[in-house]
């Protein structure tokens, strides 16, 4: 059998739009194999259940004396009705591949559902990672860190070079083989959620360059356009709502996409961010996507974001936004009106419906570093230096910048991190939102809490 000596490779996990109840097991294979399926059961040595799979095919054309054609192939399985609050085993295979044989048991790995009711839990973030040792390093560092998920803030794994979404850009489409294989040992076990950086517009790919993605992850089906717009989506974990967007949508420094979706995006935003402040037992809503609407590193702020989104952002009291683009950690005051609401020293609490916002920039997940405009230094726990203001710019229409000096800029570290944020629930709920290096020394914490 052709399939019988092809090894699965690159798993990894998602949510399903409830993640009480509904995982998405992804994975990849070399070619298009016979029937691909999942084992799943509560033990390792008792997968008694198998549910059957779906290849998509990816063709990336050849450009003569740059690339060859490629061909890749994406397994995806969609597990629902789950029992909320259980740590489940599976395996992945096809016709001629069984994980349950003997010599393949080593490859079963475990998941959990989210609770049934709100509980304490942790999740971690990023962007901006890409192929590396530092990104190898990366992943080391969350997994020490238990989380329940994982929310990458774009710029995947950098296969587009140029991140212009042209199709002029340099790309390798086999840079995603090595990325799914590096990501393997976390992403297994840990729900990888994504969303779609400027990296991540695949022109080569329709429609609007995201072709790539769909074909690659599964992720929540809730958006305004799954399949168009595969990185926009919203779930549920415990007391804490989660929406991921699409920035190259609105984005005014990199335009390629800007305006793709007609505005139904930003209305589907609102409805979704109405749906959450409404919705029982949901304290806090948290959004992420890739470019910054608060930053002084590299690209700065981009005025896109701010025009169409943070209205809406705080009409409906969002209690925490991540973004990635600039390779640094930076994290803001709470801003309200476009300046500072409530200075958050690092240690400090803040209330978004009475201080503002704050927004973090956790650009650190691996690629290349950045740095701050000239003569601004780090200022991060530990290492606290004087808090100036800070001259900056933020993008305006036509891809053209203005200059802006913000008070906002709290927090900032040039170095390799990520953000771990732990939910309470219960009486007195709160987000722990913590930054660590690579190391796991802290060099971020405060907290959100909300009407207290």
């Amino acid at each position: 059998v052709r399939g019988a000596a092809v090894v699965p490779f690159g798993r990894h996990l998602a949510f399903g739009a409830d993640p009480r109840t509904q995982m998405r097991i992804s994975w990849q294979v070399p070619f298009a194999v016979r029937k691909p399926f999942v084992r799943i059961g509560t033990r390792p040595d008792q997968l008694g259940t198998r549910v059957a799979a779906e290849i998509r095919h990816l063709h990336t054309p050849g450009v003569q004396g740059v690339r060859p054609v490629v061909e890749q192939y994406y397994v995806h399985a969609a597990l629902d009705g789950l029992t909320p609050g259980t740590t489940y085993y599976y395996g992945v295979g096809h016709d001629g591949w069984d994980p349950a044989a003997p010599g393949h048991r080593s490859a079963i790995t475990p998941f959990r559902t989210a609770p049934a009711s709100p509980e304490r839990f942790v999740f971690t973030a990023f962007g901006d990672q890409g192929v590396s040792q530092a990104g190898k390093a990366s992943d080391n560092a969350l997994l020490k860190q238990n989380p329940a998920f994982h929310l990458h803030a774009g710029d995947i794994c950098y296969a587009d070079g140029n991140g212009a979404g042209k199709t002029s850009d340099g790309y390798d489409a086999r840079e995603w083989d090595r990325f799914l294989k590096q990501n393997d040992p976390v992403a297994r076990s840990v729900p990888w959620m994504v969303t779609t950086g400027n990296h991540d517009m695949e022109a080569w790919y329709s429609p609007d360059g995201y072709g790539g993605q769909y074909a690659r992850f599964a992720l929540p089906d809730n958006g305004f356009d799954p399949h168009g717009a595969p990185g926009v989506y919203a779930f549920t974990y415990g007391n804490v709502g989660f929406v991921a967007l699409d920035a190259n949508d609105v984005s005014y420094e990199i335009p390629a996409n800007l305006g793709y979706s007609g505005g139904r995006q930003t209305r589907w935003l609102e409805k979704k961010l109405k749906e959450l402040r409404a919705a029982k037992g949901v304290d806090f809503v948290v959004v992420f996507f890739h470019h910054c609407a608060y930053s002084t590193s590299s690209h700065a702020s981009d005025g896109g974001i701010r025009a169409a989104w943070l209205p809406l952002f705080t009409e409906y009291q969002v209690d925490l936004v991540i973004n990635g683009h600039n390779h640094v950690y930076e994290r803001t005051d709470a801003v309200k009106g476009g300046g500072v609401g409530r200075a958050v020293p690092v240690g400090g609490s803040t209330d978004p419906t009475r201080d503002g916002i704050v927004y973090v920039t956790a650009g650190g997940g691996g690629r290349n570093l950045y740095s701050f405009p000239s003569g601004v230094k780090d200022s991060y726990e530990g290492h606290v230096t004087r808090h100036d203001a800070v001259d900056s710019f933020h993008w305006v229409k036509g891809q053209h910048n203005v200059a802006e000096t913000v008070e906002w800029s709290r927090v900032r570290y040039t170095g390799f991190s990520f953000l771990k944020v732990e939910a309470e629930a219960g009486t007195a709920p709160r987000l722990k939102v913590s930054a660590l290096a690579q190391s796991g020394a802290r060099i971020d914490h405060f907290e959100v809490r909300r009407g207290r």
